[in-house]
């Protein structure tokens, strides 16, 4: 049977470290693809020479040519200029969205048959742009976000109360913004709340410092943005998608009906399978929680409003 395979459009650190851990993991083989001569083919040659002392043989190749887009069962688009201090996600609408449009027409060329997963920021922004610009069914198109945010949020608890982070489960949902939504009725240790083993004071800086996390980074790495963490997410939703593992991830996905929402893409729990959001699953929240739910997609109709087609 032949191996499946997933197409990454930005080389760059988060592009990179994605195609590694999927690698690692033999999740499917990789295609790295930029527009930068050479850069993806010597990132590709380099993760391959580290195949023989990780015991991976997964077949990673670069390329600057948008033909190796071809067979590929998942494209991924990091591609897109970083945050650095001072700016918000919101600054980056108008250059990034140009470069998902570049890219967008080289999947519905190349990869029609595809699931698109978008990362690139303002991210929610970017997943409704390469929606409207692909054609595609809006099951086939998903944000990297929600998987991420919600990571931030375990790795924060773990670290508060010395736990390990494989017992920690938390949910993120909302935009990709100062406006998300960490859930502390949702966040769990070993099934128990969070809320009875924190303070309400410790536990509310917790979701505070997860809406700032993104922002953290910048300010201490001063010339770009997070990638480890970021990657891991890619490939931890690629891999469920691939291998129809069923995954219930926070991601950004159209919600139409669901949510009592009229169509927009935002971070909500969703099933991952090989045909892409297969469920959105609707959870129960609290007037805050809805109260804060709402005034994070209204953050994201505004910036959707401001695309320029």
């Amino acid at each position: 049977m032949a191996r499946k395979k997933v197409a990454i459009v930005g080389a760059g650190h988060v592009g990179a470290h994605a195609a590694l851990w999927m690698a690692l993991k033999e999740i499917a083989d990789v295609a790295l693809i930029d527009i930068v001569e050479g850069m993806p083919a010597g990132k590709a040659l380099d993760i391959m020479e580290a195949g023989p002392v990780e015991g991976f043989d997964t077949l990673v190749q670069g390329s600057s040519d948008y033909g190796a887009l071809i067979g590929s069962d998942l494209v991924i688009i990091t591609a897109g200029l970083p945050r650095k201090p001072g700016m918000t996600r919101a600054d980056l609408i108008d250059k990034n969205a140009a470069i998902v449009r570049g890219v967008v027409e080289e999947v519905v060329k190349n990869a029609p048959q595809s699931i698109l997963m978008v990362v690139t920021n303002p991210l929610d922004v970017m997943v409704h742009a390469a929606w409207k610009l692909s054609g595609l069914p809006p099951g086939r198109i998903i944000g990297m976000a929600g998987a991420l945010d919600s990571a931030r949020l375990r790795a924060f608890v773990a670290m508060e109360l010395n736990v390990s982070v494989e017992d920690v489960q938390a949910m993120v949902i909302g935009g990709h913004a100062d406006e998300m939504v960490p859930l502390k009725r949702y966040t769990t240790v070993s099934g128990i709340p969070v809320t009875q083993l924190l303070s309400p004071e410790k536990v509310e800086r917790l979701m505070e410092r997860t809406r700032k996390a993104g922002g953290e980074i910048v300010g201490l790495l001063k010339t770009g943005s997070a990638f480890y963490a970021p990657s891991a997410c890619i490939a931890e939703m690629a891999e469920a998608i691939i291998k129809d593992k069923k995954r219930i991830i926070p991601c950004a996905a159209f919600c139409k009906g669901r949510y009592g929402l009229d169509g927009v893409f935002v971070g909500v729990p969703v099933k991952l399978g090989s045909d892409g959001v297969e469920e959105i699953v609707e959870i129960e929240l609290d007037d805050a929680e809805r109260k804060a739910f709402d005034a994070s997609v209204s953050a994201i109709k505004k910036l959707v409003g401001e695309l320029k087609f």
